[in-house]
């Protein structure tokens, strides 16, 4: 599958009138710095000017290529399929109008005449794939920065939004793959190859239904075994099932069934659209953590809130040695708690986190802090960030720095250092069970 993520070559099949699907998806390629050979190709010749650089446009396609795109109208494809396929390794299908609208007969009819090239397919109906570490962006959807999360969508539109709101979360991405009705290539198939992806740290997956239970459970299980694997099912009541049906031709099924996979292969399920991109900042720093959590923090409110959402999701407010709370109570103000959680109080400084960081990492009773940071205006936050990234701790630290605007030199701080900020306590204690849930192989939602 090489050929699709990191091709040295591609053919872009449909109009090239500024606006077309095909153009557009021309423009990524271009504009995202793909450095390999690009043809554009329709019956009717011509020029295209993008970004400064001018093609001309191929009646036909004359030479091989990794990897064709394909945006013509549905009826055309399997001929064109017929007619390109010696000179093809993969293709994938944007165009729509099979199966998910009743015509599963030249669904299968393009399959067949891949399958007779040796072809494999991605799509129909769907919204194209990117390599990132490739520069291959081979869609219309926004462009990424590179990254470790591998993003596999049975539907395009989830697709795209998922992609901008990863940027919106400073979500680095290895690839993108929409793959619609699944004719050929699926979920399974893709699951499979990110495991063995040098550049993917973790996988997310949305779907909606699958075709073969048995073989996307072999697959979710191999990958679960050598990376984290973030799924979101859509589809999960009978009227979420009937629309996922209708959508791309899939059997949704009953999401118990669903839900029980998930949990035996080891995979991260979340509830919405949002926890998927806050499970992959945690793994994107961290592989797992354990359950026993010291909660640090300047204000008590947020701690307090912390810790009940720690407990209702299964984890343990660490109990600190003897040692430690002496430690912490040589340096800390009297004012301040040396108990889970430790309050620093309001005006705590860069050396009271940076202390407080590196005395309760030690302690043998802790696998994993949750630091939280309400500045007050005559603090910087930046300062508290310092304090974080310069405390000597190795065990994993999931940050939640709250106030919007107060502190956000302070996030950007952390972002620059590889240091994801959760921003609120409860987003930060899920990050937490997320990576817990690694831990022990449980892949059961919170």
């Amino acid at each position: 599958m090489d050929a699709f993520f990191y091709p040295s070559s591609v053919a872009v099949f449909g109009s090239f009138k500024k606006g077309a699907i095909a153009y557009e998806i021309l423009r990524n390629i271009v504009e995202g710095g793909f450095d390999g050979n690009i043809l554009p190709v329709n019956p009717k010749g011509g020029r295209v000017e993008i970004a400064g650089k001018s093609f001309e446009i191929g009646e036909k396609l004359e030479e091989p290529v990794d990897t064709a795109i394909i945006a013509v109208p549905a009826k055309i494809v399997p001929d064109l399929i017929d007619e390109i396929g010696p000179l093809i390794r993969g293709a994938v299908v944007i165009s729509a109008g099979f199966s998910e609208v009743g015509n599963g007969e030249l669904e299968r009819e393009l399959v067949q005449r891949a399958k007779k090239h040796g072809v494999r397919i991605i799509g129909p109906n769907c919204a194209g794939i990117f390599g990132v570490h490739g520069r291959f962006f081979g869609s219309f959807e926004v462009r990424v920065k590179p990254g470790g999360l591998a993003l596999i969508s049975q539907s395009g539109a989830f697709g795209g939004a998922a992609l901008a709101m990863g940027n919106d979360e400073g979500v680095g991405f290895s690839a993108f793959v929409s793959y619609g009705n699944a004719a050929d290539l699926n979920e399974s198939d893709f699951l499979e190859y990110f495991a063995d992806d040098e550049n993917t740290r973790a996988i997310a997956l949305y779907i909606e239904g699958v075709k073969d239970g048995r073989r996307f459970l072999k697959a979710l299980r191999y990958a679960s075994s050598k990376k984290p694997v973030i799924v979101l099912k859509a589809g999960k009541s009978a009227s979420g099932a009937k629309a996922a049906a209708s959508h791309t031709g899939s059997l949704a099924g009953s999401y118990e069934i669903y839900r029980a996979a998930f949990k035996q292969a080891g995979a991260i399920e979340v509830e919405e659209m949002e926890e998927v991109f806050d499970a992959a900042k945690a793994f994107e720093m961290y592989a797992k953590a354990g359950k026993r959590v010291a909660v640090i923090t300047n204000s008590g409110g947020p701690g307090v809130l912390a810790t009940d959402k720690l407990e209702r999701l299964g984890l343990e407010i660490a109990k600190l040695g003897e040692e430690t709370v002496e430690a912490l109570r040589s340096f800390l103000p009297s004012q301040c708690s040396v108990k889970n959680p430790i309050d620093l109080i309001a005006d705590a400084d860069y050396e009271r986190y940076r202390r407080t960081i590196e005395i309760t990492c030690g302690d043998e009773n802790v696998d994993s802090l949750l630091v939280i940071c309400v500045p007050p205006i005559f603090i910087p936050s930046e300062e508290i960030a310092r304090a974080i990234v310069e405390a000597n701790c190795s065990k994993p630290i999931i940050v939640n720095f709250m106030a919007g605007e107060l502190v956000r030199e302070g996030v950007e701080l952390l972002e620059k250092h590889g240091i994801k900020n959760f921003p609120t306590p409860e987003k930060a204690a899920k990050a937490l069970a997320w990576l817990s849930r690694r831990r022990n192989g449980a892949g059961e939602g919170i």
